[in-house]
């Protein structure tokens, strides 16, 4: 029995070794995980020669969907914030929402640009308006900051166009308009709990970490406008949106062509334009003129900008690319085949079944779209001789794959260093978010199931 375990009581070292590095040695976050990531990869029995390999496949990795969107994303953040635009949008949510209501502002916007973005992709384009709606305001970063995230994380996990729901759907055979259809009416009532709700709990558990501004130096200097020298609110709104806009033509148009495999053509054409990368820098090329030119600002201080966006996320990108070999190395380690024979011959429900071993995976190896995928195949042969709901098991999956993210998801570590927090307060606000979050979905999964 301890011989089956083995994996996970490792995965539990690890994380105490990784805890016990950053909290009690203050030593730096990303050498701290790469220091985790090989005792890890050492204890899980790996070959020493594939040690090293594991965690540059797993930084790679990482990076290289991350660190595009990243640098691009930070790029039109700093320019809508030299350009006066984020000033613009800030005060117009103030006016139209009114100060007692503006979470409501935040968590409306977050959750619709969620819809058509990336989790990081929407997290690095909503920070730097959060934090000016939050300087005009006079109210905490992190006040703000969590319906934001809750709203994104809400509909990467239950949402297509996301890869996981997406694929998970495909793999059980789901049909994605009940994935879609299923998934608003759970993902609108768990963001309202996991947002403004969960918000007045953390403050009372956390109320420290409210009362901080979060961390400004990774958007650069900030620049302070006069309201009527900054562009209008349309063309704030569009250049902020632009992203979303671009990506959810190309999603509209997969969905009502069926999402053929390899398009060519004009539907290739807008399936180019619809990728994160494309998306973005178009749109960083339309806020240089939008927000700068524009604006009689001279080319070579708009390109300063640019140049400035970047210095500040130089660390943050390595803590994150440190998340990721630590993720791989748990992969690569046998982690999940663990988990898969854990589960193997069981007779559970599929619904419950596919939140439970997500769940799992997700602790065990820290990506949500990995413990999503990972599930398929160990609940699909219960599937065959069931007769739930596809779109339910798809959604069951994704609420799983969310719950409890820790010290080997990115997405730990960027709400952490973004939000200016301790290890402390990260794992009561974002992690609790993450649980909420998931346990709230598959009581409202469960409850649609009565009924489909």
């Amino acid at each position: 029995m301890f011989t089956e375990i083995a994996p996970l009581l490792i995965v539990a070292v690890a994380i105490v070794l990784l805890l016990g590095l950053i909290m009690w040695l203050k030593l730096n976050t990303f050498v701290s995980l790469i220091i985790t990531a090989i005792v890890t990869g050492i204890m899980l029995g790996m070959p020493l020669s594939k040690v090293i390999a594991t965690i540059e496949t797993g930084m790679g990795s990482t990076l290289g969907h991350i660190a595009l969107i990243f640098g691009l994303g930070a790029m039109l953040g700093k320019l809508l914030a030299d350009g006066g635009g984020a000033t613009r949008i800030a005060h117009t949510l103030i006016d139209k929402f009114g100060q007692k209501r503006i979470q409501w502002a935040v968590v409306t916007a977050s959750f619709i640009i969620g819809i058509a973005l990336f989790f990081e992709v929407g997290l690095v384009l909503l920070i730097p308006i959060v934090f000016t709606i939050a300087k005009e305001s006079k109210v905490s970063t992190l006040f703000l900051g969590i319906p934001m995230t809750a709203a994104l994380s809400v509909t990467h996990g239950f949402l297509p166009p996301h890869p996981g729901p997406v694929m998970i759907a495909k793999e059980y055979g789901a049909d994605i308009g009940q994935v879609l259809l299923f998934g608003f009416i759970v993902a609108i009532p768990v963001t309202i709990i996991a947002g403004p709700i969960f918000t007045k709990f953390a403050r009372k558990v956390i109320p420290e970490a409210f009362s901080k501004s979060g961390d400004l130096a990774s958007l650069g200097k900030q620049k302070s406008f006069k309201i009527e020298d900054t562009p209008g609110f349309a063309i704030s709104a569009l250049t902020a949106l632009l992203p979303v806009f671009i990506m959810l033509i190309s999603t509209v148009v997969d969905l009502l062509t069926g999402s053929p495999e390899n398009p060519s053509g004009i539907l290739g054409f807008i399936s180019f334009l619809g990728e994160a990368g494309t998306a973005m820098l178009i749109s960083v090329l339309f806020a240089i003129y939008s927000m700068g030119v524009k604006r009689g600002h001279k080319i070579t201080d708009v390109m300063d900008t640019l140049t400035n966006a970047i210095y500040p996320i130089g660390m943050m990108l390595l803590i994150i690319g440190g998340g990721g070999t630590f993720k791989q190395i748990l992969i690569d380690g046998g982690v999940g085949k663990t988990v898969e024979e854990l589960f193997t011959g069981t007779a559970m429900s599929p619904i419950l079944l596919a939140w439970i071993v997500a769940a799992v995976l997700r602790l065990a190896l820290g990506s949500a779209t990995v413990a999503a995928i990972s599930t398929v195949g160990i609940v699909m042969p219960l599937l065959e001789a069931s007769d739930v709901n596809l779109a339910l098991v798809v959604l069951a999956t994704g609420a799983g794959s969310v719950i409890a993210s820790h010290v080997n998801d990115a997405g730990f570590w960027m709400f952490k260093e973004y939000f200016g927090l301790t290890m402390k307060e990260t794992f009561l606000s974002w992690t609790l978010l993450e649980t909420v979050i998931s346990v709230s979905g598959i009581i409202f999964i469960l409850f649609i199931s009565l009924f489909v």
